[in-house]
Order: structure tokens, then C-alpha cells, then sequence
């Protein structure tokens, strides 16, 4: 048998890499704070409704919200006169023009009322009216208190249609916190069964107003408000 003789041919192989695309993973969403007011209204020396407004503060803080107290007794302003709007561009009392910029800036306000003889409680009612336009498409939530056990429900629903009125969206849970020593300490701090029941129902009280907090911010940023 005749072999043949000539050059050995050598196979090449040629080694073909395969780039695979791996898809891409979202960056995990970073939630910006929400900026709520918590508006607080009495002028009185021996008040006890501060315990309410420094424990809804605490709370809203402890959620990861930016939260900020409004005292009307320390903002001061005059018995209304001039609504913010009415004093030309500028021109406004420098505590009435920083708290409109608040107003504005805020996402969300929770209104801390107390009863007076079956009625609203006059400094914050005095301090809001202020303002109109300022408060328009934006979340408000309602705390009552009062020294007895009614807790300053008769307040709460009155400061309900006032507040749907002024262009809030005002939401269906609120708080109700009486006798209001016996829940709260001067600090702030919840005692006993009844501070534990209080901490228990902020949670849902908390969740509601931040629903309709990202509710409004989305509509906003998706469509201008109609007027």
C-alpha cells in the first residue's frame, strides 16, 4: 500500500467566545422623606396637648419623615386681619412669609386640636386662617385631645369639614387622646395600657396619611393642580 508522503496538515481550531448579557438590575429605589407639619395650636400656660404634638413628632420621625412642630403660641401671629395672600408680594410679616414657604414646601400636615366648650380651639383656628391657597392639594390628618374622656372628638369633627374646605384631602383615621394625662407623660412618652393602645393606633394613623402623602406627590408631579 503507497503512502503518501507530504506536509502534515495541522486542523486549526479556532475558539469562539460567547459575550452573554446578563440583564440589568434595577437600583433599589431610594425613598425621599416626606415633609410634614405637625400644627399645634394652644396658648394657654398649663397645656397638655404639647404631649400629643411632641409624641406625633417623635413617631413621624421614628417612620423616617421629616417632621416639624408648629407652635402657633411661639409663631405669634396677630388676630387675623390680612390673610397672607392680601399683603402685596414681599411685604408680608416675616414670621407669616416664613411659615407660607413651610406651608408650601410641606407634603403633609397633621392638625393637633384641642375642645374648647364643644368648640374649635381659637390659636390654631387663628394661625390657619391665615392661609389659603397654601395648604391646597395636600393630605391632613386630625389629633384630638382633651382632659376628659371625650377625648376632643366634638373638635376633631368640626376641624374635619374646615380643613376639606381650605383644599385638604382630610384622611379617616385620626387619633383621639383623653383624658390626656393619663396617656401621655409631660415628656411625651406613652403610659400604661392606655399609652400602648395610643402607640398601636398612630401605626394606622401614620400609614394613612403617608398613602395619601405618595398619592398627592405622584398626581402633582404627573399633572399641575387645576387651579
Amino acid at each position: 500500500m503507497r503512502r503518501f508522503k507530504g506536509p502534515r496538515k495541522r486542523l486549526a481550531f479556532t475558539q469562539v467566545k460567547r459575550r452573554v448579557t446578563l440583564p440589568a438590575l434595577d437600583a433599589p429605589e431610594v425613598r425621599m422623606a416626606d415633609q410634614v407639619l405637625v400644627l399645634y395650636g394652644s396658648y394657654r400656660s398649663d397645656r397638655l396637648g404639647i404631649r400629643l404634638a411632641d409624641f406625633i413628632v417623635a413617631g413621624m420621625r421614628a417612620r423616617g419623615e421629616s417632621a416639624e412642630l408648629v407652635d402657633a403660641k411661639i409663631v405669634g401671629l396677630p388676630m387675623l386681619d390680612r390673610m397672607y395672600k392680601e399683603y402685596p408680594a414681599g411685604s408680608a410679616p416675616p414670621a407669616m412669609e416664613t411659615l407660607a414657604a413651610k406651608i408650601r414646601a410641606a407634603d403633609a400636615y397633621i392638625f393637633v386640636v384641642g375642645e374648647y366648650n364643644w368648640g374649635m380651639q381659637p390659636g390654631l383656628k387663628n394661625l390657619t386662617d391665615h392661609f389659603l391657597e397654601e395648604w391646597f392639594w395636600r393630605p391632613a390628618a386630625i389629633a384630638s385631645y382633651s382632659a376628659g374622656r371625650l377625648s376632643g372628638a366634638r373638635s376633631g369633627a368640626l376641624w374635619h369639614g374646615t380643613l376639606s374646605e381650605m383644599g385638604m384631602v382630610v384622611t379617616s383615621s385620626t387619633l383621639a387622646v383623653g383624658p390626656i394625662s393619663h396617656v401621655l407623660s409631660a415628656s411625651g412618652e406613652p403610659i400604661g395600657e392606655a399609652g400602648q393602645g395610643l402607640q398601636k393606633t398612630f401605626s394606622r394613623f401614620a400609614d394613612d396619611l403617608a398613602w395619601w402623602t405618595e398619592a398627592a406627590k405622584s398626581q402633582r408631579a404627573r399633572k399641575a393642580p387645576p387651579y
